[in-house]
């Protein structure tokens, strides 16, 4: 299993905005006089100039790009998110740009601005979704407790947690993650006493793995005394895991 605990607990992630794309420029028959470069700072305060100025359209198009691969650099949407909303903005503003290329005076790029919820759409579709889970306490492959929307592969985690307990050098805490051969991914979250598996549809943005950290962090500290007296009894103890089955993460 490979370990990024470095890049996700330490260091910020080493992913760059892709280059942006620059600004439209005027044809040749345009007129001489330049027109206004538009100010987009806000969609609700420039919602009136966007639907009647093209170039304050493609401006905020532009800044829609920007957004995206903002997010994506803080780890917030995965790669998939990235990829298929910047595709959609990108399409987006070619066809924009051959509209008015075609028709300077025409009105039928409105029309592809008006299309609205196809991001939204497939920012929640391409979400990675935490389907089981299972804790382990160090030094078992048996699971304390396991959960989730989806039932947990015991076996292949039960090995996966043996694996983990004979590595010579393992980070504490850590964080990790692993594609798996079903196209599901698997985030583990180690401590002092234990271990989170968490498994998800697609592989996870960072800030999903950051939470499974935060989420197996919280168990050992809320069961500390359980752990110091080794009294494991999972009906007496608390799982604040359990988020993970609740909802999109």
């Amino acid at each position: 299993m490979t370990d990024h605990s470095q890049r996700d607990d330490r260091t910020p992630d080493p992913m760059r905005s892709p280059v942006r794309p620059t600004p439209p420029q005027p044809s040749s028959g345009t007129s001489q006089t330049p027109r206004p470069a538009p100010t987009v700072p806000n969609a609700a305060s420039s919602g009136e100039s966007v639907s009647h100025d093209p170039a304050a359209a493609l401006n905020a198009i532009r800044s829609k790009m920007e957004l995206v691969s903002d997010e994506f650099a803080q780890g917030k949407i995965n790669s998939v998110q990235f990829h298929v909303m910047y595709r959609r903005y990108s399409e987006q503003r070619t066809i924009i740009e051959k509209l008015i290329e075609r028709d300077p005076e025409g009105d039928a790029w409105q029309r592809v601005m008006s299309v609205k919820g196809q991001t939204g759409f497939l920012r929640s579709q391409y979400e990675a979704q935490a389907l089981c889970y299972a804790i382990f306490r160090a030094g078992s492959a048996k699971p304390i407790l396991t959960g989730g929307k989806a039932p947990a592969d015991e076996p292949m985690l039960a090995a996966m947690a043996a694996k983990l307990w004979q590595l010579p050098k393992r980070p504490n805490p850590g964080l990790a993650r692993k594609a798996l051969p079903t196209s599901h991914w698997i985030i583990v979250a180690t401590g002092d006493h234990a271990a989170t598996f968490a498994v998800f549809s697609i592989e996870p943005s960072n800030a999903q793995a950051r939470l499974v950290r935060d989420l197996h962090a919280d168990f050992e500290r809320a069961n500390a005394a359980a752990f110091a007296r080794d009294q494991i009894v999972p009906e007496r103890m608390v799982f604040p895991q359990r988020a993970l089955g609740q909802g999109t993460l």
